[in-house]
């Protein structure tokens, strides 16, 4: 970096990343510099973890994926199809963010499940906040499929939750403290 000519510059850019990239290897943090190619969709939480988290959404093909668990967050990325939705449903004691990385849609909440009184729409960089104890539905009104991130704090799926299909998550989440109708 000594040498200011631009080629100088440069070359001492691209050894210092290289560097960074090999020190992340050595570490055991190389996750962090995952930036081209496909993303695997997984859930690593529980460690230190940085992701290109609009690529990972839009990425992503299932109705919901958990990308990272811990002890009082959760981040999982979702894909809604063409005219679906979410589904209306409350998480009584957990607040979440959501954050549309690509399509549009209709986002609806209320204090009760028959009175949505709060209708916004949605695009991509939008991001919806739903406190604990509210009824919402998220509906794809657009033509291409709805990706987004959601952040539930803390976590409302057990780690590692992988959902193929909404159907998927309807069967599996009856149980739990998601309550659909």
């Amino acid at each position: 970096m000594k040498y200011l000519d631009p080629h100088s510059q440069h070359c001492a850019q691209v050894c210092l990343h290289c560097a960074s990239v090999c020190r992340a290897y050595a570490s055991g943090y190389a996750n962090r510099f995952i930036q081209e190619g496909n993303i695997e969709l997984k859930d690593y939480g529980g460690k230190p973890f940085v992701v290109n988290i609009n690529k990972a959404a839009k990425q992503n093909n299932t109705f919901r994926t958990a990308l990272w668990t811990g002890d009082h967050l959760q981040v999982t990325v979702m894909s809604i199809d063409v005219g679906d939705d979410i589904g209306l449903e409350i998480h009584p004691n957990v607040d979440q963010f959501l954050r549309i990385e690509e399509g549009q849609g209709l986002v609806q909440m209320g204090d009760r499940k028959d009175q949505l009184d709060f209708e916004a729409e949605v695009y991509d960089d939008y991001a919806i906040m739903v406190p604990a104890g509210t009824w919402h539905n998220l509906i794809n009104t657009g033509d291409i499929p709805l990706k987004l991130y959601s952040i539930y704090a803390p976590p409302e799926h057990p780690f590692g939750t992988v959902h193929k299909t909404k159907a998927d998550a309807m069967e599996t989440e009856e149980e739990g403290s998601v309550r659909y109708v």
